[in-house]
């Protein structure tokens, strides 16, 4: 239908359309920034007055000349069509300031608004950093602070939050059950 996490796995789908990335960190600018290899425009719709990137991500944003941002604004809903096939063809936005509605032509939308993993159930019984991924050792490896317990994928993975990585992760931490369970037996 047109709305995606990822530009690196779906920006090709985008290729001489109008797209935009909803966010202001250093995701959405990196998103924003990698979608110019496909779009022929690129939209960055950001609730507040300022970016929270870092300044060298925000100095190449404005000075590609594909990127508009629209500041002080939200998405309110998705328009599309479904025929001939479901696709997107604008969003509805609303200034956060002014009020003011409007309508954006775009065929993409591009979420880059942060991630919460979904670790709540864990909470208590292995250690969580401060944004609520399970904690691994060494970094981008798979070992928590439970012996025994592996972890592997968007929950452990803030950085990537790609399927190939999340799959690395997995057999990596496969086999570091493997050699656990030989060790204790």
């Amino acid at each position: 239908f047109g709305v995606s996490a990822c530009a690196t796995c779906d920006g090709f789908f985008f290729k001489d359309k109008v797209v935009a990335v909803v966010g202001g960190g250093n995701t959405a600018v990196e998103e924003a920034l990698y979608l110019t290899n496909h779009a022929s425009k690129v939209y960055l719709i950001h609730r507040r007055d300022s970016l929270r990137a870092e300044a060298i991500l925000q100095d190449r944003l404005f000075a590609h000349p594909d990127i508009e941002v629209i500041w002080s604004t939200e998405v309110l809903d998705i328009d599309g069509s479904t025929v001939p096939f479901p696709a997107m063809t604008g969003l509805r936005v609303r200034n956060v300031r002014s009020g003011v509605c409007a309508s954006l032509a775009v065929e993409g939308l591009f979420v880059a608004i942060g991630h919460t993993p979904a670790t709540d159930i864990l909470a208590g019984q292995v250690e969580l950093d401060r944004e609520g991924y399970i904690a691994v050792t060494p970094p981008n490896g798979v070992r928590t602070s439970v012996p025994g317990l592996f972890a592997a994928g968007d929950v452990a993975d803030k950085t990537y939050r790609q399927a190939v990585y999340a799959a690395g992760m997995g057999c990596a931490a496969a086999l570091e059950a493997a050699y656990f369970i030989a060790s204790a037996g």
